[in-house]
C-alpha cells in the first residue's frame, strides 16, 4: 500500500468565510473520488486545525500500490476536481508519498 499526504496552505487573499467554503469544497469534492478511481482504498479531507497549525488543510490517501497512486494523479475525475477546486485557491502545497506495510 502506499500513503499520499499533502498539505495545503489556501492563498491569504480569502476571507475567513471564503476559506471555510473553500475547504468545505476541496473536502467534499476530494472524499467523493472514494469509488470512482481505481486503487483508491482511502481518503480523508482534513478541515478543522488547530491555531498553531501552518497548513490550512491536509489529505491523507491510501492506495493500493504506486501505480495506482500513479493513475489517481491523471484519473480524470481527480484532474477535475484538483484544477476546480484545488489548484485556484492554493498558495502552497507539500506532499509526502511513501509505502507501508499493510500488516501494521
Amino acid at each position: 500500500m502506499v500513503k499520499h499526504i499533502i498539505l495545503w496552505q489556501l492563498k491569504e487573499e480569502y476571507s475567513a468565510e471564503e476559506k471555510e467554503t473553500i475547504k468545505k469544497e476541496i473536502k467534499c469534492g476530494l472524499e467523493g473520488l472514494k469509488g470512482i478511481v481505481p486503487g483508491l482504498i482511502e481518503i480523508f479531507v482534513q478541515t478543522k486545525c488547530l491555531s498553531s497549525s501552518n497548513a490550512d488543510l491536509m489529505l491523507n490517501s491510501t492506495f493500493e500500490s504506486e501505480e495506482a497512486l500513479k493513475s489517481y494523479a491523471i484519473h480524470p475525475a481527480h484532474v477535475k476536481v484538483a484544477d476546480g477546486k484545488v489548484r485556484p485557491f492554493v498558495q502552497l502545497r507539500a506532499c509526502i508519498d511513501f509505502e507501508v506495510d499493510a500488516a501494521k
